[in-house]
Protein backbone atom coordinates (compact mmCIF):
# COMPACT_ATOMS: atom_id res chain seq x y z
CA UNK A 1 0.00 0.00 0.00
CA UNK A 2 1.69 2.80 -1.06
CA UNK A 3 1.27 6.16 1.23
CA UNK A 4 2.26 9.93 0.06
CA UNK A 5 1.80 13.58 0.80
CA UNK A 6 -0.07 15.78 -1.49
CA UNK A 7 1.41 18.85 -0.77
CA UNK A 8 5.49 17.74 -2.25
CA UNK A 9 3.56 16.38 -5.08
CA UNK A 10 1.88 19.32 -5.83
CA UNK A 11 5.08 21.40 -5.70
CA UNK A 12 6.55 18.85 -7.98
CA UNK A 13 3.45 19.87 -10.36
CA UNK A 14 3.95 23.76 -10.05
CA UNK A 15 7.50 23.42 -11.68
CA UNK A 16 6.67 21.26 -14.66
CA UNK A 17 7.54 22.74 -17.68
CA UNK A 18 4.94 20.58 -19.54
CA UNK A 19 2.97 21.85 -22.51
CA UNK A 20 0.25 23.40 -20.97
CA UNK A 21 1.06 22.71 -17.75
CA UNK A 22 -0.15 27.08 -16.83
CA UNK A 23 -3.14 26.30 -18.60
CA UNK A 24 -4.76 23.31 -17.61
CA UNK A 25 -8.77 23.88 -18.16
CA UNK A 26 -10.71 26.14 -20.52
CA UNK A 27 -11.49 28.46 -17.96
CA UNK A 28 -7.85 29.02 -17.59
CA UNK A 29 -7.32 28.00 -13.58
CA UNK A 30 -3.65 28.75 -12.69
CA UNK A 31 -1.26 25.84 -10.91
CA UNK A 32 -1.84 27.76 -7.63
CA UNK A 33 -5.83 27.70 -8.39
CA UNK A 34 -5.46 24.21 -8.87
CA UNK A 35 -3.85 23.85 -5.61
CA UNK A 36 -5.57 25.42 -3.50
CA UNK A 37 -8.96 23.64 -5.00
CA UNK A 38 -7.50 20.44 -4.07
CA UNK A 39 -6.16 21.27 -0.64
CA UNK A 40 -9.84 22.72 0.18
CA UNK A 41 -12.00 19.68 0.54
CA UNK A 42 -9.53 18.25 3.35
CA UNK A 43 -9.73 21.52 5.10
CA UNK A 44 -13.33 21.51 5.13
CA UNK A 45 -13.96 18.17 6.15
CA UNK A 46 -12.06 18.91 9.34
CA UNK A 47 -14.19 21.92 10.09
CA UNK A 48 -17.79 19.99 8.88
CA UNK A 49 -17.07 16.43 10.62
CA UNK A 50 -16.95 17.85 14.05
CA UNK A 51 -19.87 20.21 13.33
CA UNK A 52 -22.10 17.18 12.10
CA UNK A 53 -20.41 14.49 14.53
CA UNK A 54 -20.69 11.94 11.37
CA UNK A 55 -22.82 11.67 8.58
CA UNK A 56 -25.59 9.72 8.91
CA UNK A 57 -28.64 8.78 11.05
CA UNK A 58 -31.80 7.15 11.57
CA UNK A 59 -35.07 8.50 11.09
CA UNK A 60 -38.54 7.12 10.87
CA UNK A 61 -40.43 6.64 7.35
CA UNK A 62 -43.48 5.65 9.59
CA UNK A 63 -45.39 8.92 10.51
CA UNK A 64 -46.53 9.19 14.50
CA UNK A 65 -49.65 10.62 13.83
CA UNK A 66 -50.09 10.70 17.85
CA UNK A 67 -48.52 8.10 20.75
CA UNK A 68 -51.55 5.51 19.92
CA UNK A 69 -49.37 4.75 16.90
CA UNK A 70 -47.06 3.11 19.01
CA UNK A 71 -49.22 0.34 19.66
CA UNK A 72 -49.34 -0.48 15.44
CA UNK A 73 -45.22 0.05 15.09
CA UNK A 74 -44.31 -1.62 18.39
CA UNK A 75 -46.08 -3.44 20.86
CA UNK A 76 -48.64 -5.28 20.95
CA UNK A 77 -49.59 -4.38 17.07
CA UNK A 78 -46.32 -5.66 15.76
CA UNK A 79 -46.66 -9.17 17.10
CA UNK A 80 -48.50 -9.43 13.87
CA UNK A 81 -46.03 -8.60 11.90
CA UNK A 82 -43.54 -10.42 13.81
CA UNK A 83 -45.24 -13.68 13.38
CA UNK A 84 -46.07 -13.18 9.49
CA UNK A 85 -42.34 -13.34 8.78
CA UNK A 86 -42.19 -16.24 11.12
CA UNK A 87 -44.30 -17.98 8.81
CA UNK A 88 -42.46 -16.58 5.50
CA UNK A 89 -39.27 -14.99 6.00
CA UNK A 90 -40.13 -13.12 2.11
CA UNK A 91 -42.65 -11.15 4.68
CA UNK A 92 -39.19 -9.44 5.83
CA UNK A 93 -38.98 -7.82 2.76
CA UNK A 94 -42.68 -6.51 3.21
CA UNK A 95 -42.70 -6.06 6.64
CA UNK A 96 -39.21 -4.05 7.38
CA UNK A 97 -36.79 -1.91 5.46
CA UNK A 98 -34.48 -5.01 4.97
CA UNK A 99 -34.89 -4.51 0.97
CA UNK A 100 -33.77 -1.01 0.94
CA UNK A 101 -31.04 -1.55 3.35
CA UNK A 102 -27.02 -1.99 2.47
CA UNK A 103 -24.48 -2.87 5.10
CA UNK A 104 -21.21 -1.05 4.18
CA UNK A 105 -18.70 -3.76 5.58
CA UNK A 106 -14.50 -2.87 6.08
CA UNK A 107 -12.05 -3.99 8.05
CA UNK A 108 -10.27 -0.61 7.54
CA UNK A 109 -6.91 -2.24 5.84
CA UNK A 110 -6.87 -0.69 2.48
CA UNK A 111 -8.64 2.69 3.15
CA UNK A 112 -8.09 4.94 0.24
CA UNK A 113 -4.25 5.96 -0.21
CA UNK A 114 -4.09 5.58 3.38
CA UNK A 115 -3.43 1.84 3.38
CA UNK A 116 -4.10 0.07 7.13
CA UNK A 117 -5.48 2.67 9.12
CA UNK A 118 -8.37 0.46 11.10
CA UNK A 119 -11.63 0.14 11.96
CA UNK A 120 -12.23 3.61 13.82
CA UNK A 121 -10.49 5.47 11.31
CA UNK A 122 -11.80 4.12 8.36
CA UNK A 123 -15.45 4.91 9.83
CA UNK A 124 -15.45 8.11 7.89
CA UNK A 125 -15.02 7.17 4.68
CA UNK A 126 -18.00 3.95 4.95
CA UNK A 127 -20.45 6.97 6.68
CA UNK A 128 -19.48 8.65 3.16
CA UNK A 129 -20.25 6.10 1.58
CA UNK A 130 -23.68 5.80 3.04
CA UNK A 131 -24.56 9.00 2.34
CA UNK A 132 -23.70 8.39 -1.39
CA UNK A 133 -25.68 5.77 -1.17
CA UNK A 134 -28.84 7.29 -0.22
CA UNK A 135 -28.93 10.49 -2.46
CA UNK A 136 -27.69 9.16 -5.48
CA UNK A 137 -29.59 5.41 -5.50
CA UNK A 138 -32.25 6.03 -2.56
CA UNK A 139 -30.93 3.73 -0.68
CA UNK A 140 -30.34 3.13 2.89
CA UNK A 141 -26.83 2.13 4.01
CA UNK A 142 -25.40 1.49 7.31
CA UNK A 143 -21.56 1.56 8.48
CA UNK A 144 -20.04 -1.75 9.92
CA UNK A 145 -16.30 -1.51 10.41
CA UNK A 146 -15.06 -4.52 12.02
CA UNK A 147 -12.36 -4.92 14.67
CA UNK A 148 -10.83 -7.53 12.90
CA UNK A 149 -8.35 -8.48 10.11
CA UNK A 150 -9.38 -12.64 9.37
CA UNK A 151 -11.26 -13.38 6.77
CA UNK A 152 -13.09 -16.34 8.26
CA UNK A 153 -14.21 -13.84 10.82
CA UNK A 154 -15.70 -11.40 7.79
CA UNK A 155 -17.26 -13.79 6.59
CA UNK A 156 -18.86 -15.30 9.62
CA UNK A 157 -19.88 -11.69 10.63
CA UNK A 158 -21.22 -10.64 7.07
CA UNK A 159 -23.17 -14.20 7.40
CA UNK A 160 -24.65 -13.42 10.07
CA UNK A 161 -26.05 -9.51 9.35
CA UNK A 162 -28.28 -11.31 6.56
CA UNK A 163 -31.59 -10.79 8.13
CA UNK A 164 -31.38 -7.25 8.42
CA UNK A 165 -29.98 -6.33 5.66
CA UNK A 166 -31.05 -6.76 1.73
CA UNK A 167 -27.15 -6.48 0.33
CA UNK A 168 -23.54 -6.17 1.76
CA UNK A 169 -20.93 -3.70 0.39
CA UNK A 170 -17.70 -4.44 1.01
CA UNK A 171 -15.24 -1.95 1.00
CA UNK A 172 -11.64 -1.45 1.84
CA UNK A 173 -10.17 -4.60 2.62
CA UNK A 174 -6.80 -5.48 1.77
CA UNK A 175 -5.87 -8.02 -0.76
CA UNK A 176 -5.67 -11.03 -1.60
CA UNK A 177 -8.15 -11.28 1.73
CA UNK A 178 -11.24 -9.44 -0.51
CA UNK A 179 -11.01 -11.59 -2.90
CA UNK A 180 -11.77 -14.67 -0.81
CA UNK A 181 -14.03 -12.89 1.34
CA UNK A 182 -15.84 -11.68 -1.67
CA UNK A 183 -15.96 -15.28 -3.56
CA UNK A 184 -16.18 -17.37 -0.89
CA UNK A 185 -19.75 -14.95 0.43
CA UNK A 186 -20.52 -15.27 -3.46
CA UNK A 187 -20.58 -19.17 -3.80
CA UNK A 188 -22.16 -20.09 -0.53
CA UNK A 189 -25.55 -21.58 -1.12
CA UNK A 190 -26.50 -19.89 2.99
CA UNK A 191 -26.17 -16.51 1.66
CA UNK A 192 -29.05 -15.44 -0.03
CA UNK A 193 -28.32 -11.84 -0.36
CA UNK A 194 -26.45 -9.95 -2.97
CA UNK A 195 -22.74 -9.30 -1.71
CA UNK A 196 -20.44 -6.98 -3.82
CA UNK A 197 -17.01 -5.81 -3.59
CA UNK A 198 -16.91 -1.96 -4.64
CA UNK A 199 -13.45 -1.58 -4.82
CA UNK A 200 -13.27 -4.33 -7.37
CA UNK A 201 -16.83 -4.66 -8.64
CA UNK A 202 -17.44 -0.96 -8.14
CA UNK A 203 -14.39 0.55 -10.04
CA UNK A 204 -14.36 -2.28 -12.71
CA UNK A 205 -17.90 -1.19 -13.72
CA UNK A 206 -17.07 2.20 -14.42
CA UNK A 207 -13.66 1.68 -15.93
CA UNK A 208 -15.54 -0.21 -18.60
CA UNK A 209 -18.47 2.43 -18.92
CA UNK A 210 -15.53 4.69 -19.74
CA UNK A 211 -14.17 2.11 -22.21
CA UNK A 212 -17.50 1.75 -23.96
CA UNK A 213 -18.15 5.01 -24.11
CA UNK A 214 -14.53 6.14 -24.96
CA UNK A 215 -15.16 3.13 -27.94
CA UNK A 216 -18.14 5.14 -29.12
CA UNK A 217 -16.10 8.36 -29.67
CA UNK A 218 -13.06 6.83 -31.38
CA UNK A 219 -15.28 4.71 -33.63
CA UNK A 220 -13.58 1.11 -33.02
CA UNK A 221 -15.05 -2.24 -31.96
CA UNK A 222 -14.29 -3.40 -28.52
CA UNK A 223 -14.21 -7.10 -29.92
CA UNK A 224 -10.65 -5.68 -31.78
CA UNK A 225 -8.86 -3.85 -29.82
CA UNK A 226 -5.83 -4.19 -27.28
CA UNK A 227 -5.66 -3.15 -23.82
CA UNK A 228 -2.73 -2.81 -21.23
CA UNK A 229 -3.31 -2.78 -17.94
CA UNK A 230 -0.87 -1.16 -15.16
CA UNK A 231 -1.45 -2.63 -12.05
CA UNK A 232 -2.77 -6.42 -10.87
CA UNK A 233 -5.27 -5.46 -7.90
CA UNK A 234 -8.28 -5.80 -7.10
CA UNK A 235 -9.81 -3.05 -9.38
CA UNK A 236 -7.62 -3.85 -12.73
CA UNK A 237 -8.23 -8.02 -11.76
CA UNK A 238 -12.47 -7.65 -12.04
CA UNK A 239 -11.73 -5.11 -15.03
CA UNK A 240 -10.00 -7.66 -16.71
CA UNK A 241 -12.55 -9.66 -16.35
CA UNK A 242 -15.68 -6.95 -16.99
CA UNK A 243 -14.01 -6.51 -20.36
CA UNK A 244 -13.96 -10.38 -21.40
CA UNK A 245 -17.58 -10.18 -20.11
CA UNK A 246 -17.78 -7.36 -22.58
CA UNK A 247 -16.33 -8.85 -25.50
CA UNK A 248 -12.43 -8.06 -25.08
CA UNK A 249 -10.43 -11.11 -26.16
CA UNK A 250 -7.52 -11.17 -23.05
CA UNK A 251 -5.41 -12.60 -25.58
CA UNK A 252 -5.23 -8.50 -26.63
CA UNK A 253 -4.69 -7.80 -23.21
CA UNK A 254 -1.20 -7.32 -21.13
CA UNK A 255 -1.21 -7.03 -17.40
CA UNK A 256 1.90 -4.90 -16.16
CA UNK A 257 2.48 -5.29 -11.83
CA UNK A 258 5.38 -4.22 -10.08
CA UNK A 259 7.80 -6.89 -11.56
CA UNK A 260 7.05 -6.24 -15.11
CA UNK A 261 4.16 -8.18 -17.32
CA UNK A 262 2.34 -11.02 -16.49
CA UNK A 263 2.38 -14.40 -18.11
CA UNK A 264 1.57 -18.26 -17.87
CA UNK A 265 4.66 -19.11 -16.37
CA UNK A 266 6.28 -16.73 -14.27
CA UNK A 267 7.94 -18.20 -11.39
CA UNK A 268 6.62 -16.01 -8.84
CA UNK A 269 2.66 -15.36 -9.95
CA UNK A 270 3.31 -20.01 -10.13
CA UNK A 271 4.52 -20.11 -6.95
CA UNK A 272 1.93 -17.74 -5.67
CA UNK A 273 -1.22 -19.29 -7.20
CA UNK A 274 -2.88 -20.76 -4.37
CA UNK A 275 -2.87 -17.28 -2.58
CA UNK A 276 -3.77 -15.33 -6.16
CA UNK A 277 -5.89 -17.28 -7.70
CA UNK A 278 -7.16 -14.65 -9.88
CA UNK A 279 -3.88 -13.50 -10.73
CA UNK A 280 -2.53 -16.48 -11.73
CA UNK A 281 -5.83 -17.31 -14.27
CA UNK A 282 -4.83 -14.11 -15.63
CA UNK A 283 -1.62 -14.66 -16.21
CA UNK A 284 -2.43 -17.81 -18.41
CA UNK A 285 -5.18 -16.03 -20.33
CA UNK A 286 -3.51 -12.86 -21.24
CA UNK A 287 -0.36 -11.99 -23.25
CA UNK A 288 0.20 -15.59 -24.99
CA UNK A 289 3.19 -14.26 -26.65
CA UNK A 290 4.78 -14.11 -23.02
CA UNK A 291 5.99 -10.27 -23.44
CA UNK A 292 8.39 -8.94 -20.66
CA UNK A 293 9.72 -5.77 -19.46
CA UNK A 294 7.83 -2.68 -17.78
CA UNK A 295 4.60 -0.91 -19.02
CA UNK A 296 6.87 0.61 -21.89
CA UNK A 297 7.84 -2.28 -23.21
CA UNK A 298 5.05 -4.07 -23.84
CA UNK A 299 2.35 -0.85 -24.68
CA UNK A 300 3.34 -0.33 -28.21
CA UNK A 301 0.05 -0.31 -30.46
CA UNK A 302 -2.58 -0.83 -28.01
CA UNK A 303 -5.79 0.97 -27.89
CA UNK A 304 -6.91 1.06 -24.04
CA UNK A 305 -4.37 2.00 -20.74
CA UNK A 306 -6.16 1.45 -17.71
CA UNK A 307 -3.99 2.30 -14.76
CA UNK A 308 -4.93 1.59 -10.94
CA UNK A 309 -1.33 1.70 -9.74
CA UNK A 310 0.77 4.56 -7.76
CA UNK A 311 -0.67 8.02 -6.93
CA UNK A 312 2.13 9.63 -8.58
CA UNK A 313 1.98 11.61 -11.63
CA UNK A 314 5.09 10.28 -13.87
CA UNK A 315 4.34 6.99 -13.04
CA UNK A 316 3.41 6.66 -16.53
CA UNK A 317 5.80 7.98 -18.73
CA UNK A 318 4.84 10.05 -22.30
CA UNK A 319 7.02 8.05 -24.26
CA UNK A 320 5.06 5.20 -23.42
CA UNK A 321 1.83 7.19 -24.18
CA UNK A 322 3.38 7.74 -27.43
CA UNK A 323 3.67 4.48 -28.55
CA UNK A 324 0.29 3.56 -28.29
CA UNK A 325 -2.01 3.41 -31.36
CA UNK A 326 -3.80 6.36 -32.63
CA UNK A 327 -7.01 8.12 -30.99
CA UNK A 328 -5.38 6.07 -27.85
CA UNK A 329 -7.74 5.77 -24.49
CA UNK A 330 -5.67 6.49 -21.55
CA UNK A 331 -7.32 5.89 -17.87
CA UNK A 332 -5.16 7.12 -15.01
CA UNK A 333 -7.25 5.81 -12.03
CA UNK A 334 -5.23 6.39 -9.19
CA UNK A 335 -6.42 9.18 -6.74
CA UNK A 336 -5.85 11.17 -5.10
CA UNK A 337 -3.43 12.01 -8.02
CA UNK A 338 -2.97 10.47 -11.51
CA UNK A 339 -0.28 8.60 -12.88
CA UNK A 340 -0.17 10.41 -15.72
CA UNK A 341 -1.04 14.57 -15.36
CA UNK A 342 -3.88 14.65 -18.36
CA UNK A 343 -2.12 17.31 -20.42
CA UNK A 344 1.13 15.61 -20.53
CA UNK A 345 -0.15 11.90 -21.81
CA UNK A 346 -2.71 14.45 -24.60
CA UNK A 347 0.42 15.88 -25.97
CA UNK A 348 1.95 12.17 -26.02
CA UNK A 349 -1.05 11.64 -28.06
CA UNK A 350 -3.75 10.24 -26.56
CA UNK A 351 -7.35 11.44 -27.79
CA UNK A 352 -9.04 10.81 -24.70
CA UNK A 353 -8.20 10.88 -21.02
CA UNK A 354 -9.81 10.45 -17.84
CA UNK A 355 -8.28 10.37 -14.01
CA UNK A 356 -10.64 9.51 -10.79
CA UNK A 357 -10.57 13.37 -9.93
CA UNK A 358 -13.57 15.58 -10.80
CA UNK A 359 -11.26 18.89 -11.80
CA UNK A 360 -10.08 17.01 -14.83
CA UNK A 361 -12.47 16.04 -17.47
CA UNK A 362 -13.37 12.23 -17.45
CA UNK A 363 -14.45 11.34 -14.07
CA UNK A 364 -13.48 8.01 -13.60
CA UNK A 365 -15.42 7.35 -10.37
CA UNK A 366 -17.23 4.45 -8.47
CA UNK A 367 -19.80 6.81 -7.47
CA UNK A 368 -21.39 6.95 -11.27
CA UNK A 369 -22.05 2.98 -9.95
CA UNK A 370 -22.54 1.49 -6.95
CA UNK A 371 -25.89 3.39 -6.23
CA UNK A 372 -27.73 2.64 -8.52
CA UNK A 373 -26.52 -0.94 -9.65
CA UNK A 374 -27.89 -1.78 -5.51
CA UNK A 375 -31.13 0.19 -6.13
CA UNK A 376 -31.87 -2.25 -9.28
CA UNK A 377 -30.33 -5.01 -7.08
CA UNK A 378 -32.41 -4.62 -4.23
CA UNK A 379 -35.60 -3.47 -5.98
CA UNK A 380 -35.73 -6.98 -8.13
CA UNK A 381 -34.25 -8.92 -4.82
CA UNK A 382 -31.45 -10.59 -6.83
CA UNK A 383 -29.55 -12.90 -4.55
CA UNK A 384 -26.46 -11.90 -6.28
CA UNK A 385 -24.71 -9.30 -8.44
CA UNK A 386 -23.18 -11.05 -11.57
CA UNK A 387 -20.43 -9.94 -14.49
CA UNK A 388 -23.49 -9.37 -16.96
CA UNK A 389 -25.38 -7.12 -14.37
CA UNK A 390 -22.26 -5.38 -14.05
CA UNK A 391 -21.96 -4.98 -18.37
CA UNK A 392 -25.53 -4.08 -18.42
CA UNK A 393 -24.52 -1.33 -15.94
CA UNK A 394 -21.50 0.01 -17.82
CA UNK A 395 -23.60 -0.10 -20.96
CA UNK A 396 -26.47 1.94 -20.03
CA UNK A 397 -24.09 4.84 -18.73
CA UNK A 398 -22.07 4.76 -21.85
CA UNK A 399 -25.56 4.69 -23.89
CA UNK A 400 -26.87 7.57 -21.50
CA UNK A 401 -24.08 9.38 -22.66
CA UNK A 402 -23.51 8.32 -26.36
CA UNK A 403 -25.69 11.69 -27.88
CA UNK A 404 -23.44 13.99 -26.69
CA UNK A 405 -20.28 12.30 -25.92
CA UNK A 406 -16.83 13.90 -26.89
CA UNK A 407 -13.31 13.54 -25.93
CA UNK A 408 -13.90 15.73 -22.79
CA UNK A 409 -17.40 13.87 -21.40
CA UNK A 410 -17.00 10.10 -22.93
CA UNK A 411 -19.88 9.07 -20.00
CA UNK A 412 -22.27 11.35 -17.75
CA UNK A 413 -21.43 12.94 -14.65
CA UNK A 414 -22.37 12.67 -11.01
CA UNK A 415 -25.05 15.64 -11.30
CA UNK A 416 -26.70 14.00 -14.23
CA UNK A 417 -29.18 12.40 -11.86
CA UNK A 418 -31.36 10.63 -14.37
CA UNK A 419 -28.40 8.15 -14.96
CA UNK A 420 -29.05 6.30 -11.50
CA UNK A 421 -32.90 5.06 -12.58
CA UNK A 422 -31.74 4.17 -15.87
CA UNK A 423 -28.61 2.42 -14.74
CA UNK A 424 -30.58 0.51 -12.07
CA UNK A 425 -33.44 -0.41 -14.71
CA UNK A 426 -30.85 -2.53 -16.72
CA UNK A 427 -29.55 -3.64 -13.86
CA UNK A 428 -32.89 -4.86 -12.47
CA UNK A 429 -34.25 -6.54 -16.08
CA UNK A 430 -30.51 -8.28 -16.21
CA UNK A 431 -31.20 -10.16 -13.07
CA UNK A 432 -34.74 -10.93 -14.68
CA UNK A 433 -33.91 -12.09 -18.08
CA UNK A 434 -30.92 -14.49 -15.78
CA UNK A 435 -33.50 -16.26 -13.76
CA UNK A 436 -31.99 -14.75 -10.94
CA UNK A 437 -34.69 -12.06 -9.65
CA UNK A 438 -37.79 -12.76 -6.97
CA UNK A 439 -39.38 -10.02 -7.97
CA UNK A 440 -40.11 -9.11 -11.82
CA UNK A 441 -41.17 -6.08 -13.20
CA UNK A 442 -41.93 -4.21 -16.54
CA UNK A 443 -39.13 -1.85 -17.33
CA UNK A 444 -41.12 1.42 -17.71
CA UNK A 445 -42.18 0.48 -14.17
CA UNK A 446 -38.93 -0.08 -12.79
CA UNK A 447 -37.69 3.10 -13.84
CA UNK A 448 -40.59 5.11 -12.57
CA UNK A 449 -40.17 3.17 -8.67
CA UNK A 450 -35.93 4.23 -9.00
CA UNK A 451 -36.58 7.80 -10.30
CA UNK A 452 -39.14 8.39 -7.45
CA UNK A 453 -37.35 6.43 -5.02
CA UNK A 454 -34.13 8.47 -5.95
CA UNK A 455 -36.09 11.98 -6.08
CA UNK A 456 -38.08 11.22 -2.45
CA UNK A 457 -34.32 10.73 -0.85
CA UNK A 458 -32.87 13.42 -2.36
CA UNK A 459 -35.67 16.08 -1.69
CA UNK A 460 -36.24 14.63 1.89
CA UNK A 461 -32.28 15.84 2.60
CA UNK A 462 -32.40 18.91 0.75
CA UNK A 463 -35.83 19.79 2.69
CA UNK A 464 -34.57 19.13 6.26
CA UNK A 465 -31.37 21.19 5.18
CA UNK A 466 -33.82 24.09 3.78
CA UNK A 467 -35.99 23.55 7.28
CA UNK A 468 -33.11 23.89 9.48
CA UNK A 469 -33.50 20.57 10.92
CA UNK A 470 -30.21 19.43 9.36
CA UNK A 471 -28.20 22.78 10.85
CA UNK A 472 -26.38 24.91 8.20
CA UNK A 473 -22.98 24.79 7.72
CA UNK A 474 -20.48 26.77 9.28
CA UNK A 475 -18.21 29.23 6.75
CA UNK A 476 -15.02 27.50 5.77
Amino acid sequence: MYTFQLEPVWQAFSQQESTGANMLTSDDKTVEELKKKAEKPGKDAMVLHPFYRGKIQSIGKAPVRSFDDFAIWYTPGVAKACLAIKEDEEQSYEMLNRGNMVAVVSDGTRVLGLGDIGPYAAGPVMEGKAILFKYLGGVDAWPICLDTKDADEIIRTVKLLQPTFGGINLEDISKPKCYRVLEELRNDPEVKIPVWHDDAQGTATVVLAGVLGGLNVVKKDIENIKVALLGVGAANTRTAYLLEAAGVDLKNVVMVDSKGAIYSDREDIVAQKDHDTFKYDLAQKTNPDRMTGNLGDVIEGADVLISASRPVPGTIKKEWVSKMASDAIVYACANPLPEIWPWDALDAGARIVGTGRSDFDNQINNSLGFPGIFRGTLDVRAHTITDEMCVAAAQALADLGAKEANEKKVIPTMDQWELYPAEATAVGMKAIEQGIARVEWEEKDLYKHAENIIRIARRASEMLYEKGFIPKAPPT
